[in-house]
């Protein structure tokens, strides 16, 4: 059986006006197939999120808000196309690499309800399968210091090409991932349902572990109660966290 780092990966990435998963939306997404011994297949979406872009953001990504309201297509088209997109990878049997998974798919979640797209977990349920880099990182790698993309990139020797625009990133955590898979034994050798499952809880572990760590640093004990344990994407809420 082929192992799962081997076969073909749908990586997935946003470029979003913030980091607040139930208001901040997308600017630029994007969705790749690679692997598999088949060609590379990518597809980029850039957004009018219908919102100001902050320049804290668009010194992240590049898109100011005058940028995205001339070259961005309705964001409502984006996300339905998005979400097509990547239903149509995980009904093929593809996992989705996304770097810090749960941030990105909730924010695709909540962009799907704001705009009356049916959500990505409505059409796949329980076919979804996500290999999330970081979350494996932090698993098998106990190095202190950050753990950005461009971090990992590094650390396993993976080639970056522009960070934070969304197909870069996207192609690189498929990279991650699967040097991950290839050089880390008790990981390649996992199939993708039971590394699926493992990372749900190793989110929660870590996620809990994080907050401890806020509680006992001076200057930083609030922010403990901002930490998610939820992956691969955080559940919606009865009002569908639209804005």
């Amino acid at each position: 059986m082929t192992a799962w780092f081997e076969g073909r990966l749908a990586g997935f990435d946003l470029e979003t006006t913030g980091v607040d998963v139930e208001n901040d939306r997308i600017v630029t997404a994007c969705a790749v197939q690679c692997g598999g011994g088949l060609p590379t297949q990518s597809a980029t979406w850039m957004a009018d999120p219908g919102i100001e872009i902050p320049e804290g953001a668009a010194k992240v990504h590049g898109i100011t808000t005058e940028r995205a309201r001339a070259e961005g297509r309705p964001a409502a088209e984006v996300v339905e196309q998005l979400v097509a997109a990547l239903a149509e990878c995980v009904l093929a049997g593809q996992p989705i690499v996304a770097m810090n998974a749960s941030f990105d798919l909730t924010v695709l979640d909540r962009e799907a309800r704001r705009h009356g797209v049916q959500p990505l977990v409505d059409i796949v349920g329980g076919d979804l399968r996500v290999v999330d880099p970081r979350v494996l990182d932090k698993q098998v790698s106990r190095r202190k210091g950050r753990r950005t993309l461009s971090d990992l990139c590094e650390h396993y020797e993976v080639k970056l090409d522009g960070a934070h625009s969304a197909d870069a990133d996207a192609i690189a955590a498929c990279r991650v991932a699967w040097r991950l898979g290839s050089t880390v034994e008790r990981l390649g050798a996992m199939r993708i349902d039971d590394l699926h499952q493992a990372q749900i809880k190793w989110a929660e572990s870590q996620g809990r572990s994080l907050a401890a760590y806020f509680r006992r640093t001076p200057g930083k004990e609030s922010w403990a109660d901002g930490v998610r344990t939820e992956w691969p994407l955080i559940p919606a809420q009865r009002d569908g966290g639209e804005a």
